[in-house]
């Protein structure tokens, strides 16, 4: 039986997850469907303008995402301080951006006097609002719901349009975020569906690309894409909030496994390996199986054995699947 989502998540452990939610139905989510001939490509970006309406409005970054055929990719971070110091009046506000809410909480916005019963409870509602607005299952859901909608409207059916669940993987240190980083950005490379990074629609690397291409400076928090968490640098003191790599760096290493996914040459690696896979201490062979298999080998907890085992006590767990393969792959040995 699946375990709650809440005792999958503890920003004690870790504020980064990889999520990924997928179609039900044979139907395309995306794409070209071979079986029926229709085109659903439009709704690639639906998928793309909702996940970055909701991001604007949740207390939680996109670090990186990708659409596909019938499925999408996310790796969120939940920024918990920063939901925190939101005012009641902002916490409401972005709410009914997204949802209408009640007449009381209208009221409120609006500023209109209420009664001290009036005020405990729109209080009460917002307290509940602002943790709503730090859950990743509440962001999936805030994402998935009018998709669902709005497709089964185009397709003249009813009924679910999602798997009743969506996955998601806490990545408990920078190997597995890295990892998972550069897995979601080339996931439409290795379905065949774009040969480079630069090239793949609707995805995270491709919008970090072309921002990068119109500045001298793409290192820069300020000179990154607004809508996506920005590349931080190398990991220091006071560190900015950010991805704890530089941009170019990245880049760098995700255009190398790029080329070694489309060569297809599983014991080929070739000797200008990115210096970034040194400071990750991660094995250039394991990386590569990492890029092309990220979900397959582990469950829920992705990262170093010793930080599974850690983040396994914070969530009251006795154990947890693919240890064993996380101290396998994420090693330099």
């Amino acid at each position: 039986m699946p375990r709650p989502r809440k005792t999958l998540v503890s920003l004690d452990a870790t504020p980064y997850y990889h999520c990924v939610s997928r179609c039900v139905r044979r139907a395309f989510l995306c794409g070209e469907d071979s079986h029926s001939g229709r085109s659903f490509e439009h709704r690639r970006r639906w998928i793309e303008n909702r996940l970055l309406e909701v991001a604007a409005v949740f207390a939680i970054d996109i670090a990186a995402y990708a659409i596909m055929s019938n499925h999408y990719h996310v790796v969120l971070h939940i920024d918990g301080d920063k939901g925190d110091t939101w005012s009641a009046e902002e916490v409401a506000e972005r709410w009914m951006r997204l949802y209408h809410g009640d007449l009381l909480s209208q009221r409120f916005v609006r500023g209109e006097l209420l009664t001290k019963a009036e005020r405990k409870a729109v209080q009460k509602r917002i307290a509940e609002w602002r943790e709503r607005l730090k859950s990743i299952s509440w962001f999936m859901r805030s994402i998935n719901e009018p998709i669902a909608r709005k497709a089964n409207r185009e397709d003249c059916v009813t009924g679910h349009f999602w798997e009743g669940r969506f996955r998601s993987q806490a990545l408990l240190d920078e190997q597995a975020l890295a990892a998972c980083l550069a897995y979601v950005d080339l996931n439409p490379i290795r379905a065949g569906m774009a040969k480079t990074p630069e090239s793949s629609d609707y995805t995270s690397v491709k919008r970090r690309i072309e921002q990068a291409l119109t500045t001298l400076l793409p290192n820069r928090i300020d000179q990154q894409p607004g809508v996506l968490m920005p590349f931080a640098g190398n990991p220091g003191e006071p560190m900015p909030k950010g991805l704890p790599f530089r941009l170019s760096d990245y880049l760098e290493l995700v255009d190398w496994s790029g080329r070694i996914i489309r060569e297809d040459k599983r014991g080929s690696i070739p000797e200008n390996i990115p210096d970034i896979l040194q400071r990750l201490s991660i094995d250039a062979r394991n990386w590569i199986y990492l890029t092309r298999s990220f979900e397959s080998p582990f469950k829920h907890l992705v990262g170093a054995a010793h930080n599974i085992r850690s983040a396994c006590e914070a969530l009251g767990k006795c154990w947890a699947h693919g240890i064993n393969q996380c101290e396998r792959l994420f090693s330099s040995g």
